[in-house]
This record gives structure tokens, C-alpha cells and sequence, in this order.
């Protein structure tokens, strides 16, 4: 058999840039080893999600009689917590095969190789294409002194798949994974430590806003170690370890060494229109270790389809604008520059804040917890960046995100009408 585009990896990079690929008319197959969906919809950000918004629901639960609501005690249903978010995979599985079908875009069920820069091998048989895309994903790191065991030292898939929820846990790392774990463990009753080596936790994350979670998660009840060194703790006091110190690319057993794919430290390179260095094969997704984002994956993938459907009308990837959304209680977005990134720049800022306390919707909800933070140009009033934290954050930050994109200034959004009462407001408030 014969394509015109062989996408390898059906996660949010492959699944896109297939869709993308056909609407351009090009005979396309998608090949993955595992479910539909990748690491986004079997092990990242949907089912994480899922737990938040139990986690989420049974903290408002506890605190409804603030509201007028008089209620007995909520009881956890761990099992009923993970049918939920089983369903909810299941549902999306199928809603993505459906849109491959409806495209008639051919799904592929297999592991696979690549022999040469044209011919594939899956477990059955060989195929063709005269293009390929590479979006085979990435894998939770693991540290040399804590290997995964599936029992004690777990992973971020690891953990997902508990029987029963554990009365203490150890977290090594306190970036993105490790924090929403933290957030949601402590909700459902676990006794939670976060161990970070660097100063802050969110390390890539504006150093206010990192401190205003800190402090968040002590107030809590959740340790937090910062500047921290495993050696210092004792493993065994704890029920459980869960490693989350990042991620790496997926790039093993797919052959593409020997046809002259470059890998820098696992990771495919890439230029700036996504080509590898050998002829006719793309790469998309966690596997360029870009940024590892499943929207950003989705992006890249839908751009190097492009670039091998149109040829003659090559588009360059950006990352300059890409928001960063952390599930956290409160929750935490981010998107273009901080401070500090603009000072290193030498750009002259401007900082607009506003605390989410004087918020009447913040109020209402009872979570006036965080703050909104805008960051202009002073030169000429361009938006260059903003760091939420706080209720929504990662729906709002998207008015900010558009703000850039869309090359608007500070007296742009200034005079924009925000509808009363809501959280949005903030964004304006903060520029008054």
C-alpha cells in the first residue's frame, strides 16, 4: 500500500496533522502502537483533568455550607472517581477514530519502523509513502536513583492507574505534573510533600506567581521543599513516590537512525519549517522537544502537514506565543514574556496588576485567591506577556494570548467592555 503521508504517532500531533493532511487531499494513514490519542488523551492532560474536576467538585463540597448549603459530609468514591475519568477517555477515543473515518483518513493499529526514508514496517506487512511525519511523543524521565517500579516509585501514567488513594505521597519535582498532582491528592486526603532542587516550584513560571502558590499549598496543609535534595529524606516514610522531573522524547526502536534522521539527547531535529535532515520525513510534537504541550503538538502537527501539502507556500513555526496552563488549586496560566524574560531581552515594561480580592465574581465564588499581571512594552503599549493566578486562569489567560497575537496595546484592552459581574474584568481592571 501506498500514502502520500504516513503519520507515525496518534496523539495530538499526528491526529491534527492527519486531519490537515487530508483536507489538503493527500491519501493519509495514521500508525500508533497504542490507543488512539497519545499521551494527551490516555495519560496527560485528560485524565489529570478528570481528577481535578472530581477534586475540584469535592473541595466546593466541603465548603458549600459557606454558601447556605447545609449538606453532611461528602464521601470520596475513588473507584467511582476512576470509572469517571475511564469513560470519559473511552468516549474521546471514539470521537477521534469517528473523525478519522469521516475524513477517511486510514488508522493503523501497529508498531512501526521505518526501514527507509519511504517504507515502513508494521507488524504484518510493509508500506509506502512519499511523506512521513514523525509524532511518536515522549515518556515520563525517570531519575537513576528512583526507577519506576510500577508499585512504590511511580510515574505520572503510573499513578494514574491506583487502586486506592495513599496516605502519604513524596512528589520529586514541583514543576507542572508534579504540582497538579499535589493539588489533587491533597483534596482527596493524601498527606502530600512536594521535593524541588530549584528555589521555586513552577520553576519556568514568573517567580511572584510561584510564590503565591507556595504559599497556597502551605496554607493548605502541602509541604513544599524547595532547593531540596532527595538524599535528605527518608523514601520508606512515605506510602508513595511519584517522579515528576519532565518528560523525554519518545524516539526509540522507530529505526530512524539508520536513515539519517538527526537526534539531538532523544530528541528529533528539526528546522524551522519542521523538516528533519533526512529527505521527505517531518517531525511534530513532544518528539522535537519543542515545548511539550498537546496545543502546541496540535499546531506543529497541522503546520507540517501544510508544508508537505503546499509545498510552494512554506510556513515557519513560532513559539513565541504558545499559553502554558497549570490545573492547579488555584490554578496558574502563562503566556509570552515574564520580567525577567523581557529585561533579558532589554525591553522597557510596563507591569499592570490586579488582585483577584477586589473582584466582585471572585467574591461570589468565594476564591480570591491570586491575581492577574499584564505586561506591556513601555515603548509603544504592546501586550508582550501576562501570568495569571488565580479562579479560570486557564480560560482567561486566552484573552491575553489573543491580545498578542493580535498585536493589540494596552489602551486596546483598556477600553474594552468586560460584562459584570465576571472574572474577566480583572484583565481590564488591572490597566486602570
Amino acid at each position: 500500500m501506498q500514502y502520500d503521508l504516513v503519520v507515525i504517532g496518534a496523539g495530538w500531533a499526528g491526529f491534527n496533522a492527519a486531519l490537515k493532511a487530508k483536507s489538503h487531499g493527500l491519501n493519509t494513514a495514521v500508525i500508533d502502537k497504542g490507543p488512539i490519542g497519545g499521551t494527551c488523551l490516555n495519560s496527560g492532560c485528560i485524565p489529570t483533568k478528570s481528577l481535578v474536576q472530581s477534586a475540584k467538585i469535592l473541595s466546593l463540597a466541603r465548603k458549600s455550607a459557606g454558601f447556605g448549603i447545609d449538606s453532611e459530609s461528602p464521601v470520596l468514591n475513588f473507584q467511582k472517581i476512576q470509572e469517571r475519568k475511564l469513560n470519559i477517555i473511552h468516549q474521546l477515543q471514539r470521537s477521534m477514530q469517528f473523525a478519522l473515518v469521516l475524513k477517511g483518513v486510514a488508522f493503523i493499529n501497529s508498531k512501526a519502523r521505518l526501514l527507509s526514508p519511504d517504507t515502513i514496517e508494521l507488524a504484518d506487512q510493509e508500506i509506502k509513502a512519499k511523506n512521513i511525519i514523525i509524532a511518536s511523543g515522549s515518556r515520563p524521565a525517570e531519575l537513576p536513583v528512583l526507577k519506576f517500579d510500577n508499585q512504590n516509585i511511580l510515574s505520572s501514567n503510573d499513578i494514574l492507574n491506583l487502586q486506592a488513594v495513599p496516605k502519604s505521597i513524596l512528589i520529586v519535582g514541583g514543576g507542572v505534573i508534579g504540582c497538579e498532582f499535589a493539588c489533587i491528592f491533597h483534596t482527596f486526603g493524601t498527606q502530600v510533600t512536594i521535593l524541588e532542587k530549584l528555589p521555586q516550584i513552577l520553576p519556568s513560571e514568573d517567580p511572584e506567581v510561584a510564590r503565591r502558590l507556595e504559599t497556597s499549598f502551605k496554607k493548605k496543609g502541602i509541604k513544599v521543599i524547595t532547593s531540596g535534595e532527595l538524599n535528605a529524606l527518608d523514601l520508606a516514610a512515605f506510602d508513595k513516590v511519584l517522579v515528576c522531573v519532565g518528560r523525554v522524547p519518545d524516539t526509540q526502536d522507530l529505526g530512524i537512525d539508520r536513515i539519517g534522521v538527526k537526534t539531538e539527547r532523544g530528541r528529533i531535529v528539526v528546522d524551522e519549517y519542521l523538516r528533519s535532515s533526512a529527505p521527505s520525513i517531518y517531525a511534530a510534537g513532544d518528539c522535537t522537544g519543542k515545548i511539550m504541550l498537546a496545543h502546541f503538538a496540535a499546531y506543529q502537527g497541522e503546520l507540517a502537514a501544510f508544508n508537505i501539502a503546499c509545498p510552494k507556500e512554506l510556513k515557519k513555526a513560532t513559539y513565541s506565543n504558545i499559553p502554558n496552563c497549570i490545573f492547579t488549586e488555584p490554578e496558574v496560566a502563562s503566556v509570552g514574556l515574564t520580567p525577567e524574560s523581557a529585561n533579558a531581552n532589554g525591553i522597557n515594561i510596563e507591569i499592570h496588576k490586579f488582585d483577584f480580592l477586589g473582584s466582585g465574581m471572585a467574591r461570589i465564588m468565594d476564591e480570591t485567591d491570586g491575581f492577574v499581571k499584564i505586561i506591556s512594552n513601555k515603548a509603544n503599549g504592546l501586550v508582550v506577556g501576562g501570568s495569571i493566578i488565580g479562579a479560570r486562569a486557564t480560560e482567561l489567560i486566552g484573552i491575553i494570548t489573543l491580545a498578542i497575537q493580535s498585536g493589540l496595546n494596552i489602551e486596546a484592552l483598556k477600553n474594552t467592555v468586560f460584562a459584570h459581574p465576571t472574572l474577566s474584568e480583572a484583565i481590564s481592571d488591572s490597566l486602570k
